[in-house]
C-alpha cells in the first residue's frame, strides 16, 4: 500500500490549482461550518493547522491576524504552502502520529481538516495535541462522517474500525486513496480521553451551493458526509 505522502506529494499540484474553487463539498460546506465554529478575535494567538495541504486554512487564518504554523506529512504540500502565503505562516513537514517538534502549551488552537481519518491511531497523536494545546484552547476537527463511509463501501460491521481505498479523479490524476473509518463512539471518546467535548456537528451546506451543484446540496441536506467535532484542552 502507498504510503500517504507518496500519495499527497502527487496530489500536492492539483490541491495548489485548485484548493480554492475546485470542491463544493468544501467551499460550501465543510469549510463554513469549520468557519463558524473558529474561536472569535484570533489575532494574535497561535494557531496549528494540522494536516494544512496547501494552506487554505493556513491563510484564512493568518488572514484574521492569527500566528500559524502548519503542519503536513507531504513534503510537497509544505512546498505548495509556502508558495501560497510565503512568511506570513511558518511550515513544517512532520508525520501526526510522532512526537511534534513543538513545546508545552504553545498554541491557543489546533484545527485540523479532513486529514485524522488517514491515521490508524489517534491516542499519540491526540496526547501530543493536548501536550502543545494551551490552558482553555481549542481543538476543532473534521473528518469523514462514519455513517457515509459505512453506507457508500457496503461496510459488513459499523462498530470495526476499517482501512478503505478509494480512487481520486483529479484533471489528469488517478490516485487511489487509504482512509479509516472508525464508529462515532470512537471518535467522541478518543477525544474525551484527553479533552472537553464541546460540541458534535453535523453540517448541513450552505445555500449558495444550491446554486452552483444540486444534486450534491439536495444530498447533503438529508444525509451526513462530514463530521466536525470541537473541544477543549483538559489542562
Amino acid at each position: 500500500m502507498e504510503k500517504t505522502s507518496a500519495i499527497f506529494d502527487k496530489l500536492a499540484k492539483t490541491y495548489e490549482e485548485n484548493v480554492d474553487f475546485d470542491n463544493p463539498y468544501n467551499n460550501d460546506y465543510e469549510r463554513p461550518a469549520m468557519i463558524s465554529n473558529i474561536p472569535s478575535n484570533i489575532a494574535g494567538k497561535s494557531v496549528l493547522d494540522a494536516g494544512c495541504a496547501a494552506g487554505w486554512y493556513s491563510e484564512y487564518l493568518s488572514h484574521q491576524g492569527a500566528i500559524v504554523t502548519g503542519v503536513d506529512i507531504s513534503k510537497k504540500m509544505i512546498e505548495a504552502a509556502n508558495r501560497r502565503i510565503g512568511d506570513k505562516a511558518k511550515f513544517v513537514c512532520h508525520d501526526l502520529q510522532e512526537d511534534l517538534p513543538f513545546g508545552e502549551n504553545e498554541f491557543d488552537l489546533i484545527i485540523s481538516s479532513l486529514s485524522l481519518h488517514y491515521l490508524k491511531d489517534w491516542d499519540r497523536t491526540f496526547s501530543e495535541f493536548n501536550r502543545i494545546l494551551k490552558h482553555e484552547g481549542t481543538f476543532l476537527f473534521s473528518v469523514h462522517h462514519p455513517f457515509m463511509d459505512f453506507h457508500n463501501f457496503d461496510s459488513e460491521d459499523y462498530f470495526q474500525k476499517e482501512l478503505l481505498t478509494d480512487t481520486w479523479k483529479k484533471s489528469d490524476l488517478t490516485v487511489d486513496v487509504h482512509f479509516y473509518r472508525r464508529p462515532l463512539q470512537e471518535i467522541v471518546m478518543e477525544t474525551i480521553r484527553f479533552f472537553q467535548l464541546g460540541k458534535i456537528i453535523e453540517p448541513q451546506p450552505r445555500d449558495q451551493m444550491k446554486h452552483k451543484y444540486l444534486k450534491g446540496y439536495q444530498y447533503l441536506m438529508k444525509n451526513p458526509h462530514f463530521l466536525i467535532v470541537k473541544a477543549k484542552s483538559k489542562k
